[in-house]
């Protein structure tokens, strides 16, 4: 019989499942550990989401810890099911989907949610926050059809939803109710410094408003103000704050304020309930920054395993940012008042400025931009209140006391300085002792070791400066030559080395590869795993057998899951093109299993949204069609117009063409989605040209275009090459296709890859006809041992059997 205790989780986000992390390394068999999650997504870094908006980062790469760091550490995980009730005398939650999880420790992480201004017009459709990975897709999905975006919140969370708006091509107002941007962690210069910055970026601002109404019928059309001005919006993203979400502890009877108010050991007002995160309030105090939550974390995590603790007595906070490609830096009480005196630089040529705020001879605050090089140790002195009388300037400006010139302290001196538990990467709760022990006990002599090790400067990159200096500081002469990047922070390899590897030594498996070519980290992580999978599939088709476990979810699954956990089915309609015969079986399918929508694709094809995961292999046998893959990196779809068929200005048969790549395509696997389009005539009612691969028909012959994409970043195709013959065209578009299979990086979409290796060297690669047919005989080859997966799991009862409303507890089945 087991002796372990049960612990679950309520929030599957960054404070808690640290908190979870940290139980592990102290405590690694004490508790079975049960995680409920609202998020249909593992555990990830959600100040990256800006990135990903921007469009500089995918979702996969903000993960940090992926479904197979639960497995391992047998940690049952229920994501998309949030917790609904807790039954404090019985010791049990109970979460949406049904599910009871009974408890001896329970940790509430439930984080907050984004504030959304009780006026008018707040609940019309384009009306969202900014908080999670759905709000990202929603600005994404909304940048594809409109144009004017508006984002009320001047703060740090509205200037990056504005920056990546301002990059899917919106047309971007920033309003604020006060008079300068990022008035809680900038004194005004700096604001100011900061929105001439931003407009020369192509941000608009309108400070001093406050917005009164959203106007339009279903959907948000404009913004009426206080002063009866009005500004048009297809879309409103409110960033003024976060709440945190109390719902659940005040249900369950436990004290709660603005949050849910604990001690400084993290305990609620019952016994054996924790709360740690954005969603706890201590001494009156209910952080958002990550560093305090992570600091709780440690408290928190320390006192479940038994280890000896000091209480968490609060957080000074401090703000170091990159807002736009700007750097900024706020801590402590920046602003003036009567009792205070300030030192501060202001250069307008050079975008800098700097300033400290003193009380009684100690630092009390500081505000940089531009140059945020001395943040550390500023913060370093106000969290530490020595006295700096006589030192103002020596410690700001470099200039020693009595004036003259003069250095204000080295490098080495700043980091000598810097207290051990200084968190010197904000993204990812890293401290210097941490660097400290990386570097002198775990051997990371380099920056991507130690990136490796600790995942400081893995995030956003802005403590970079830092870690490399804390590199110098504790490896001394001993700082290893910095090597190139990997294809993660698990090696230094980069693609085409790995490939070459695989090839030259007959490797067969992820496995083996990671073994054989000294993976940093054994397991290796959600980056790597998924493209050497690629990569071996790639080029052992006949004898590599596909890794699962190395897979995302929707590919794990072969179904889009949906921010409710559902999941959607998109059968293949070979371009565009069914029968009533088709239709019915769809309708009948969808109308068993109570499908809540049934949607025409982009793709013109048909999506049943809001399947139940149980129900997916049902519906696939049912249906007996192919997978359509709206959900893998394959083949999605081949797009095609009515073509010579009907349109009187077709020019050949866009529609037969259509079908014939899409049939010979239907399970090829890629480095990520492909997409293509077949317009019978110039008019490109497909939309060929800003496709993947598309072809367009002009009088007598067919013109190729490639490297074109749709979709974030939107970029036309380019002209590959003209043909006369229907072979022609399969034979260029199938040599393209395997050449894009085996040269692109894993996830590099065709669009990227073109712009990386340029069009002209794939004219060349391709002229030679001896090297295209080549080509179609190993895409063939592969094409050959692809099975329809949805086929594949009808037909294996032991595949089948993680579809079962059971397999939700193994996170091995994400």
């Amino acid at each position: 019989m087991s002796t372990m205790k049960k612990l679950v989780l309520v929030g599957n986000g960054m404070a808690g499942i640290r908190t979870i992390e940290h139980i592990l390394k102290l405590a690694p068999h004490a508790y079975e550990i049960t995680v409920f999650g609202a998020e249909p997504h593992p555990n990830y870094n959600r100040i990256m989401l800006s990135s990903v908006l921007a469009g500089g980062t995918s979702i996969e790469d903000i993960v940090i810890n992926d479904w197979s760091w639960y497995e391992e550490h047998g940690i049952r995980v229920y994501p998309g099911d949030p917790v609904i009730h807790i039954d404090a005398d019985r010791k049990e939650v109970l979460s949406q989907a049904g599910v009871r999880a009974s408890y001896d420790e329970l940790i509430l992480a439930t984080g907050s949610q984004a504030f959304i201004l009780p006026i008018p017009g707040s609940d019309k459709e384009g009306v969202i926050g900014f908080r999670d990975i759905k709000d990202c897709e929603t600005m994404m999905q909304a940048s594809q059809s409109y144009r004017k975006a508006a984002v009320i919140g001047g703060g740090l969370l509205g200037l990056e939803a504005a920056r990546g708006l301002l990059n899917l091509g919106m047309d971007v107002t920033v309003i604020h109710i006060n008079g300068h941007l990022m008035d809680r962690n900038l004194d005004l210069p700096a604001g100011l410094m900061l929105q001439r910055e931003l407009e020369a970026q192509g941000m608009k601002f309108l400070l001093n408003k406050q917005t009164e109404e959203i106007t339009g019928k279903k959907r948000v059309k404009a913004l009426r103000f206080t002063d009866q001005s009005v500004l048009e919006a297809d879309l409103v993203v409110m960033a003024v704050g976060i709440r945190p979400q109390i719902d659940l502890a005040r249900k369950a009877g436990i004290e709660v304020n603005r949050g849910v108010i604990v001690d400084d050991y993290m305990n609620t007002s019952i016994p054996g309930i924790s709360a740690v995160g954005e969603c706890a309030e201590h001494r009156g105090i209910a952080y958002g920054l990550v560093a305090p939550l992570y600091e709780q974390g440690t408290v928190l995590a320390k006192r479940l395993a038994g280890a000896a603790t000091q209480g968490y007595e609060g957080s000074v906070t401090s703000t170091k940012l990159k807002v736009s490609g700007v750097d900024v830096f706020s801590a402590g009480q920046f602003k003036d008042s009567a009792d205070t005196r300030s030192i501060r630089i202001q250069d307008d040529v050079d975008n800098v400025y700097k300033k400290m705020v003193i009380k009684d001879g100690r630092l009390i605050g500081a505000v940089l931009f531009g140059d945020t090089t001395d943040g550390a140790s500023l913060f370093s002195l106000i969290k530490s209140g020595e006295n700096i009388g006589g030192r103002e300037k020596e410690i700001l400006l470099g200039v020693p006391a009595g004036g003259g010139s003069g250095s204000g302290p080295s490098a080495a001196e700043r980091m000598a300085a810097m207290p051990d538990d200084e968190i010197v990467c904000g993204c990812n709760g890293v401290t210097k002792a941490a660097i400290g022990d990386a570097v002198l006990n775990k051997g990371c002599n380099t920056l991507g070791a130690i990136k490796s090790c600790t995942k400081a400067s893995a995030s956003c990159g802005g403590c970079k400066p830092i870690v490399e200096s804390l590199l110098v500081h504790f490896a001394g002469d001993a700082v290893g030559e910095q090597v190139k990047e990997g294809i993660c922070g698990c090696t230094s390899l980069d693609r085409d080395e790995i490939v070459a590897s695989i090839k030259e030594m007959g490797l067969k498996s992820v496995k083996e590869v990671m073994n054989v070519l000294g993976w940093n980290e054994p397991e290796g992580c959600s980056k790597c795993r998924p493209s050497l999978n690629y990569y071996l599939g790639m080029i052992w088709p006949g004898e590599y057998e596909d890794e699962r476990v190395s897979k995302f979810t929707n590919e794990r699954y072969h179904a889009n899951i949906q921010k409710d956990g559902t999941y959607s089915v998109i059968p293949r309609i070979y371009g565009g093109v069914t029968s009533p015969a088709e239709l019915i079986k769809i309708a009948t399918v969808a109308e068993k299993y109570d499908v809540p929508m049934v949607k025409f694709t982009g793709g013109q094809r048909l999506d049943l949204l809001g399947v139940q995961k149980e129900n997916l292999p049902k519906i696939w046998e049912e249906l007996d069609m192919p997978s359509g893959f709206g959900y893998g990196k394959a083949l999605r779809t081949v797009k095609t117009c009515v073509g010579s068929t009907f349109c009187r200005f077709g020019t050949q048969d866009s529609i037969e063409m259509g079908i014939r790549l899409e049939k010979k395509l239907d399970k090829m696997v890629a480095p990520a989605k492909v997409k293509l389009a077949v317009s019978g005539c110039p008019r490109n009612c497909a939309e060929a040209t800003i496709k993947d691969l598309g072809v367009v028909a002009i009088d007598g012959a067919w013109e190729i275009h490639v490297g074109g994409n749709g979709g974030v970043k939107v970029r036309a195709a380019e002209l590959l090459c003209t043909v006369k013959t229907d072979l022609e065209v399969e034979e260029w578009t199938y040599a393209y296709l395997q050449y894009y299979r085996e040269n692109a990086r894993w996830n590099e979409r065709t669009a990227a890859w073109i712009e990386r290796v340029g069009l002209d060297h794939v004219k060349e690669a391709l002229a030679d006809r001896d090297v295209r047919l080549a080509l179609i005989e190993r895409l063939e080859l592969t094409l050959g041992h692809t099975v329809d997966p949805w086929k594949e799991i009808i037909e294996n009862d032991e595949l089948r059997k993680n579809f079962t409303p059971l397999a939700n507890v193994q996170p091995a089945a994400h």
